[in-house]
Formats: structure tokens, sequence, C-alpha cells
């Protein structure tokens, strides 16, 4: 059978019922923009994070997006961003008018180092902006301790951290402000496009629901430059439902990689996740390295198993970001992730035969013919 590396479908297929409702309540509603369904979400979601404010915007980028617009960080500014990270974490910081100035990972953990962050702080610099990369939370206590000696605000790209933990608090809920991605594929994920702001600051959230709505309070009003940016009020419906689910489908996600962790540990070369005690990643992704990737890769897909690279270009080698002062060389640690990491199949309806295809499968490539045994 073929494995897929996440079946969206499924989650459609259990909670059918519930999500079926949802969409009823919506469409009989007769309000799609704005609407209370969409402050129903960003009360349960705020409450389940433990802050304030949620603001619903409509996507990942746009959500870190409005955030450094509400801070009013742009033109001349400097942000510190991992160069280990998606993209739209630096694309982000380049909207804003601000430059992005990377700082290489923990190899170990993969997220920003927070050893490497002072060398980077310049008088221009105007926050640092960790990403939960992987669903792994950043060590945010010294990104926090540097963000105050330098005054600098903390901005969390937590679009793949949906009920991760450090230190026992919820990703999401340790920095100034963090940024959220509802993207399908997400731990908790919309049938479409979809994010979010979440702060304990009043002025931010005030900032960031004017913007996101024309820089407009009262209708035709518009007090500043905004833009339209918002979460739809049927994909809050379907939010508000898998929310209720979020916890319990991580913990599906976390057996799993227990099976994992347990299974491949005695693979040559095989380099699986690291978890600090300090860490309950969501386990957004479960991201092996192995120094032959790509023929790894091949032999999976011969094998009917599908895996994604996350990420195959760092964003210093982009075309987008051709004409910044880095070239081959600048970030080894990053470019040495993007020609090794290899994500399996993991998710919430990942079935114990499917992962046993996975698991023979990856030991079938380092093993002789004929030998199996688990």
């Amino acid at each position: 059978m073929r494995v897929p590396f996440l079946d969206l479908k499924a989650t459609y297929v259990e909670l059918k019922d519930e999500l079926d409702a949802a969409y009823r309540r919506v469409m009989d509603s007769g309000w799609y923009i704005l609407s209370e369904e969409l402050a129903a979400f960003e009360a349960e979601f705020a409450a389940y994070l433990g802050v304030k404010h949620c603001i619903g915007v409509g996507n990942g980028l746009e959500a870190l997006h409005l955030i450094l617009r509400g801070y009013g960080i742009g033109a001349g500014d400097e942000v510190i961003v991992p160069a280990n990270t998606y993209i739209a974490t630096w694309l982000a910081v380049s909207y804003a008018g601000a430059t992005p100035v990377p700082v290489e990972p923990d190899p170990l953990n993969r997220n920003l180092d927070p050893g490497k962050i002072e060398a980077a702080i310049s008088p221009r610099t105007r926050a640092i902006l960790p990403v939960h990369l992987y669903g792994m939370p950043a060590d945010m206590d010294p990104i926090r301790e540097i963000a105050s000696r330098y005054h600098l605000k903390v901005i969390e790209d937590a679009a793949q951290a949906h009920g991760a933990l450090y230190k026992g608090r919820k990703t999401g809920a340790l920095g100034d402000a963090a940024g959220w991605s509802f993207y399908p594929g997400k731990n908790l994920g919309a049938f479409g496009d979809g994010g979010a702001v979440t702060t304990n600051e009043d002025e931010l959230a005030d900032r960031v629901r004017t913007l996101r709505n024309y820089g407009s309070r009262v209708k035709y009003f518009n007090e500043v430059k905004g833009f339209n940016s918002r979460l739809d009020p049927l994909q809050a419906a379907f939010l508000r439902v898998k929310l209720k689910y979020l916890d319990a489908w991580n913990a599906r996600r976390a057996s799993r990689v227990s099976e994992y962790l347990e299974r491949l540990k005695e693979i040559p070369d095989l380099e699986l996740p690291y978890v600090p005690v300090w860490a309950v990643p969501c386990w957004h992704l479960f991201v092996i390295r192995h120094p032959r990737r790509d023929a790894l890769q091949a032999h999976l897909r011969e094998h009917q198993v599908d895996t994604l690279i996350h990420y195959p270009i760092p964003p210093h080698r982009s075309g987008a970001y051709q004409d910044a002062p880095f070239t081959r060389g600048s970030f080894p640690i990053s470019e040495a992730l993007a020609d090794t990491v290899l994500s399996l199949p993991i998710g919430p309806h990942l079935s114990k035969p499917e992962q046993e295809q996975v698991i023979d499968a990856l030991l079938c490539f380092v093993r002789p013919k004929g030998d199996h045994a688990h």
C-alpha cells in the first residue's frame, strides 16, 4: 500500500458530523466576514494558550507581517531570524520593509542558537524572531534574556507549534507576540489558509485588529494604511471543532514518534530528532538526517512511502534573496541540514500498519536482502 505523508481527508472523516454542523451554522448565520464565529474562536484559542488576545488573520505569513507592522518595525530596522527556517519567516520581515539578519541553528535541536544571537545584534536591531521549527520549541529563556538586555521584542513564529510546551508553558505565550498558521497540514489546520496573532499586549492587539481590516475600526473610517487579512468565519468554525481534539491528536503523534525513536535508533548514520529535557514537542514533523538522504528518499519512494524535505533550500540560497550579501558557505550548519534532512510520515491518522511499512523500508535500506529482523 502507499503510505501518504499526511492523510488530510481522514481528519474530515473522523470529525465529519461536527464539521458539517459547523458549516451549516455559519451558512445559516448569513454573516461571513468578522463574525461572532471568528470572535468565539479567537477567545477559545487565547484561552487554550493562556494569553489575553488572539486576532484571526489571513495566514501565517501575514500574522508575522502584521506583528512587525504593529510594532512599527520597518525600513532601516533589522530583525534576527533563524538561518534554518521556512522562507515565510524571512519574507514577513522583508514585507515590513526591515532586513532579516540570519543566525545559525543549534545543530542538535535545529532551532535558533541563543549562543550566536548576541554577535548578530546591531544598533538597528529591533526584534528577535525565533521559530519553533517542526513543532520543537526554541530555547526561549536565554532568547528572552538577551532581548531584555538589548530592549528588543521577541516575536515567536509558532506556525508549526500548536500545543507544544517549553518548560511547561505553551508556545505562542512565551514572547511578546506570536504568529500562527492554520494551513491544512498543521497540527491545528483549517480547510484552507488561515492564521492568527496572539499576545498579552493590549496596544499591539488593537493595532493588529485595525491593520487586518484595511486600517479601520469603524467601517469606511480608515485610520492607517491597513491590509485585508481576516480569518474566514467558516475556517474559524472548523478550527473551533478541531481545537477540542488538538491535545488528543498531538498525543497520537507522540505515540507514533515513540515507536519511530525506539525502532530506528540502531540504524547506522541515521540521526533521529533530539528532544531537550525542557521541551514537549507537538511533532508537527518527524525529521531525520542521513548523509545519503536523496538515495534514502528514492528507496522509500520505491517502497511506496511518501516523504518530504523541510527544507531543501535555505532562505539565503533562494532566488528570493539572491541580492542579499550571502554566498554558499555563509551558513554551513543550515546548508548541511538542507542537504541531509528528511521528513517521515507522521500525523494523528498514521496507522500502525502504515508505520510498520515505513520502518521496514528504512531497515531494508541498511540491511542485506532477507535480513528484516526488527
